[in-house]
């Protein structure tokens, strides 16, 4: 039969219906365990009975004894109102409300709460809960005896936090027997003196009293019930996707404990690591959940981390040498002076040869701990041999727990390169030689981002790609769409959360930090507000790979773009215009994105889902010589170029492109060539040519007063006037054997000749490669010294709202991938 040790602190035992799920566990695993079992004081009792000492204290006696009789009756009212009718704990709840009593008359006689006192008075919780809880069990046919650890736990004269005396204790538990059948019910966080005084046991004193029971029984395992489903991945409210962690090993455990983890405490830890018992951390309102493990294997996963911490409240104090300082050991003594004091450091680094040293202390000690430094330090600083210490208050320490993977390559280059792509500053770090942990100081502004990014890129949750979408129309529309269809696929098979944070349009913003559903978006942004498109990047800059995607035609988006590179924003941009800016202002734009080490991605503003640029930078990359670039860049002009060819009327033509969302909400933007052109230069500029949208010949693609017309109905007019001449037009290069193409030709400069840049309609003969074109077809001849011959073609569907969407949804993932760096 298993032996097991269960510990229930406080929020098991204290809030509505939570006793009755602690009887219902002892029972089912008293059934096939030999069964111990730990309590604290039921709910908020210890804080009730420290008020009462406090108002004893200022000589408030029966405002005290009124506050602590009011604690012990709350916690008999929830015993019998999970167990029923208790027999046999009246007298002992009287004898023990008399000692009270008393007790607290003593402290307002002496006005004072003693430490002595205070323990004393915080044990009566702990003796209540025994005497409870055993005569629940009874209650419910289980044999039950309460027994007060005070009679086995020997500690320490530390009062408030003692220290166990391990050999004594052992003697002492190995002298309790244990009747056959009957479950003893343990004090926690109390002890004794070996002059008899009370003492307790500190944070997580329960769990230490659990811990040390276990070690001396031989227990196979110890339970400790809380209210948490275990130790989790991350904080739950920084990190939706955080969950329990299933294993964790004991070194880590006494990592975490470090890190101040509410429900680990190292010496909770410590008799378990001498023993091997493992640990299981358990919900008592979810029993059927397997918890966390801790036990000296742990997890077996090179491939996950264990779970990021964060813990906020800190200040950073820096402590910088000079060479005179390069032997002064300012670590070991910064390190001692604290210690002397009893200030708790967080988190320490010293530089190499010890002349600085950076820690974090809590904010609350900040100033204390630089009062010792400037007291241990005064004879360097005093000679000009140390700065004075410098004190960065309101920062996170953000530690990865990584003991598997911390085996394998690239841990801390993950780490860090998590907080470096999503943009969050690391004041400190540091990393033990166990590889087990790595710790940084971050902004507190940060914690959440910084929490976030590294929680993700660790393999703890899926990674997150924040996307706020301008623009809901033909496009935009279709990334919707994409986005609603794809999601499912994306997180299932590529672990990639791309989840739409934000849709706007030129009247309205909708923004949620949780995620908007891609379906109702629309309709949903119709209902919302308006609000300046700047103000939302604070918010989106907080989010997990924030990517500002543009579907827009809209003029002046750079200024929102450097905007948002500033804010550590990534940006993808199906937009044209900011990329044919004049060259000092696009030069602006790039460097904004560089100085920020945001990406900026546009492919698609050349060949919609076509890899135009990618191309052309791959040839210039590799050290390739661009001699011609020849391509048909616009799918709507392609389109209508198809239409004429096949004999429709111009009017016709236009019209059904504009219906199939072929052409821009004002179809003379394509008919003018403006936007061929703009495609045209922003090649040309990739390649290197430093030409202005003023440098591009450019010839529409009908006559040039047809363009006139700013009302759409007054333009369709005019181009069925001019239906007639365009179909003479046709006739004569049917008669030559030409087909009509709008081509665009860059000649980077030559041998005595200028850079040339046009866009315009041709006849091409029926052997040039544009002829092979089909509907909303484009393509890009690339002519180089490497592909003089056969010249590189890209070519497909290169207009619509659905292609150009793939293209922008194809940026963003191949974004997504490129920061993942996996």
């Amino acid at each position: 039969m298993a032996s097991l040790v269960l510990k229930f602190g406080g929020s098991s035992l204290g809030k509505p219906g939570r006793l009755a799920r602690v009887l219902d566990i002892v029972a089912k695993e008293h059934a096939s365990s030999s069964l111990e079992v730990v309590v604290s004081a039921f709910g908020d009792t210890t804080d009730h009975l420290l008020e009462a000492g406090a108002k004893a204290a200022n000589g408030e006696v029966d405002a005290a004894l009124t506050l602590a009789g009011r604690a012990l009756e709350d916690s008999r009212r929830r015993t019998v109102e999970a167990a029923g009718a208790l027999e046999g704990v009246d007298t002992l709840l009287a004898e023990l409300r008399e000692a009270l009593e008393r007790l607290l008359r003593g402290v307002g006689a002496v006005g004072e709460l003693s430490p002595v006192s205070r323990d004393e008075l915080l044990s009566f919780g702990e003796r209540t809960s025994v005497v409870l809880v055993a005569a629940a069990l009874n209650a419910r046919g289980i044999s039950a005896r309460a027994v007060d650890a005070r009679q086995w736990a020997i500690t320490d004269e530390a009062h408030g936090d003692a220290s166990v005396l391990w050999e004594a204790t052992a003697a002492r538990l190995a002298a309790l027997t244990r009747p056959a059948d009957v479950v003893l019910v343990h004090t926690g966080f109390l002890g004794r003196t070996a002059s008899g005084k009370t003492t307790t046991l500190g944070r997580n004193g329960s769990d230490y009293t659990a811990a040390l029971l276990a070690r001396a029984r031989g227990a196979d395992e110890l339970h400790v019930w809380t209210d948490v489903p275990g130790v989790m991945s991350a904080d739950p409210g920084l990190v939706d996707e955080a969950y329990p962690v299933a294993r964790l090993s004991y070194r880590e455990a006494l990592e975490l404990a470090g890190l101040g983890l509410r429900m680990l405490h190292p010496r909770t830890v410590l008799p378990l690591l001498a023993s091997g018992i493992p640990m299981r951390i358990r919900n008592t309102m979810a029993p059927e959940l397997p918890g966390t493990v801790v036990d000296a294997t742990g997890a077996t996963d090179s491939e996950r981390a264990t779970c990021v911490t964060s813990l906020e409240g800190m200040t950073l104090i820096d402590v910088e040498g000079s060479q005179r300082t390069a032997r002064a050991d300012l670590g070991p003594r910064v390190a001692s002076a604290l210690a002397r004091e009893s200030v708790p450091v967080w988190f320490e680094t010293q530089a190499p040869r010890g002349n600085g040293v950076a820690l974090a202390v809590a904010d609350a000690d900040a100033d204390h701990a630089r009062a010792i430094l400037e007291e241990e330090l005064a004879r360097e600083l005093g000679r000009g041999d140390l700065a004075p210490p410098r004190l960065q208050r309101g920062v996170t320490l953000v530690t990865l727990v990584a003991e598997a993977m911390g085996r394998t390559v690239n841990v801390a280059g993950r780490f860090f390169g998590a907080l470096g792509i999503a943009g969050v500053n690391v004041k400190a770090a540091s990393q033990g030689a166990t590889s087990r942990a790595i710790s940084c100081v971050v902004e507190r502004g940060d914690t959440a981002l910084a929490v976030r990014s590294v929680h993700a890129a660790m393999n703890l949750a899926h990674e997150q790609v924040s996307v706020f979408l301008l623009g809901k129309g033909t496009v935009g529309g279709q990334l919707l769409a994409q986005l609603s269809a794809e999601q499912p696929k994306l997180l299932r098979e590529h672990d990639l959360d791309l989840r739409l944070v934000g849709v706007a349009d030129s009247r309205h913003v909708l923004f949620s930090e949780r995620g908007l559903d891609p379906t109702n978006a629309t309709e949903e942004l119709g209902r919302a507000g308006t609000a300046p498109l700047e103000a939302q990047l604070d918010a989106l800059a907080r989010l997990p790979v924030p990517v500002l995607v543009d579907c827009t035609a809209a003029t002046g988006m750079e200024a929102l773009y450097q905007a948002a590179f500033a804010h550590g924003i990534h940006v993808v941009a199906a937009n044209k215009k900011p990329l044919t800016l004049p060259l000092g202002e696009r030069a602006q734009l790039f460097d904004a994105a560089r100085r920020a080490h945001r990406a900026y991605r546009y492919e698609t503003t050349v060949g919609a889902s076509l890899p135009v640029i990618e191309t052309l930078k791959n040839l210039v990359r590799t050290g390739d010589r661009v001699l011609l670039i020849e391509g048909s860049l616009s799918g709507t002009l392609g389109y209508l170029s198809n239409a004429l060819t096949a004999g429709e009327k111009l009017s016709t033509a236009v019209a059904e492109a504009r219906r199939r969302g072929y052409t821009e909400p004002h179809p003379r933007d394509d008919l003018g060539g403006v936007d061929a052109a703009r495609k045209a230069l922003i090649l040309a500029r990739e390649l290197g040519l430093r030409l202005e949208l003023s440098d591009v010949t450019v010839e529409p693609f009908v006559r040039s007063e047809l363009l006139a017309h700013d009302d759409l109905d007054a333009f369709f007019e005019a181009l069925r006037r001019e239906d007639d001449a365009f179909e003479e037009r046709m006739a004569s290069l049917r008669r030559e054997a030409r087909v009509l193409r709008y081509l665009a030709t860059i000649e980077p400069e030559g041998a005595g000749r200028a850079a040339s840049l046009r866009v315009g309609p041709v006849g091409v003969p029926s052997d040039h490669p544009a002829t092979r074109l089909r509907g909303t077809e484009a393509f890009v001849a690339f002519t180089t010294e490497r592909y003089r011959e056969h010249p590189l073609v890209v070519q497909g569907a290169g207009a619509g709202g659905a292609v150009t969407a793939a293209g922008v949804l194809a940026d963003v993932l191949a974004l997504s991938q490129t920061l993942r760096g996996r």
